[in-house]
């Protein structure tokens, strides 16, 4: 499959799933009709309520001294003028008796997708959104235990956090005009609480919108294909930053970070696939992690990359 069966079925106003890992290589285009075939659900609903359940986890994460040389040689390339923002992940190893079908019906996100028994991911973002003739992205940079004493305020003054954010949105913005007229940024910088198993997380967010026409339709696959891979969870400049994230991170992404869309025939709506644990020979692998910029701190980021191991 590729980008040109994604502006086939569009301009068909036919339904499909759309599958991309990471580096936007490995691309599936699944019509609607064909899924239960393929062994695949997902759902994209911004509306779920919060359901409690039991939670069983354990994670056995990198060492830190591992992490930390991973850190500092982002570091060193952020000093060297290479990328001024990277988004460094890294792969836990998690044990749960839940089943990969089990956690998917289980978990609370607005994007969830299970990929047969190879991985599963629940998404509290979202990449783009098309209604109508405007594109819409939402970048989520900034994240804090929301049981801290007045976290809010203090993550929103956090000047670490801001400068993240701030290089996030830029970049983002510039990717959406690359597609569409008129970017602007409507809403910066504010708060969605997010349920991180027992505990809240504040994830600090932006609105981002352009108009994009209304033959979209014909080149929904050209539009995907100039924004992938996503960039909150690369980095900028984003070519440079892609080569030093192969170099330094240890481990394929795959689908990790990658993303998944719904076309209904007339909007399209997709989530970038963070919250996602992937089935290996080993057992299971949770990929997890956040930006860094020159001013990040290495304990706190990988407290930050511990933090985002749960089931929601």
């Amino acid at each position: 499959m590729s980008f040109e069966d994604v502006n086939l079925l569009a301009s068909r106003r036919e339904p499909f799933l759309f599958i991309s890992d990471f580096e936007a290589r490995n691309i599936e285009v699944i019509p609607l009709k064909e899924l239960k075939e393929r062994d695949i659900e997902f759902e994209i609903n911004e509306n779920s309520i919060y359901k409690k359940h039991p939670h069983n986890l354990k994670k056995t994460p990198v060492e830190f001294s591992i992490y930390k040389q991973r850190f500092d040689a982002v570091i060193e390339k952020i000093k060297a003028g290479e990328t001024y923002i990277l988004n460094l992940t890294q792969a836990t190893k998690i044990e749960t008796s839940l089943s990969l079908e089990e956690i998917y019906t289980l978990a609370n996100a607005h994007y969830k997708l299970r990929y047969k028994d190879k991985f599963v991911c629940f998404s509290p973002e979202k990449f783009i959104q098309i209604r109508g003739d405007k594109i819409h992205t939402f970048p989520m940079k900034g994240t804090i235990d929301a049981s801290v004493e007045d976290a809010d305020k203090k993550i929103l003054a956090d000047s670490k956090e801001m400068a993240e954010h701030i290089m996030i949105v830029d970049l983002l913005r510039n990717d959406l005009s690359i597609v569409a007229a008129d970017v602007k940024v409507e809403k910066f910088r504010y708060i969605d609480t997010i349920r991180a198993g027992d505990k809240e997380l504040l994830q600090v967010s932006s609105h981002i919108s352009g108009n994009i026409g209304k033959a979209w339709y014909d080149r929904l696959g050209d539009i995907l294909k100039a924004l992938l891979p996503a960039g909150s969870i690369s980095g900028a400049p984003k070519r440079s930053t892609l080569s030093i994230i192969k170099s330094v991170e240890g481990y394929e992404r795959g689908y990790f970070s990658g993303v998944f869309g719904y076309f209904d025939g007339e909007s399209f709506d997709s989530g970038v696939m963070i919250r996602f644990i992937e089935k290996c020979d080993g057992g299971l692998l949770y990929k997890s992690g956040g930006g860094i910029t020159l001013d990040s701190i290495d304990r706190l980021e990988y407290q930050e990359l511990q933090d985002k191991i749960y089931l929601p």
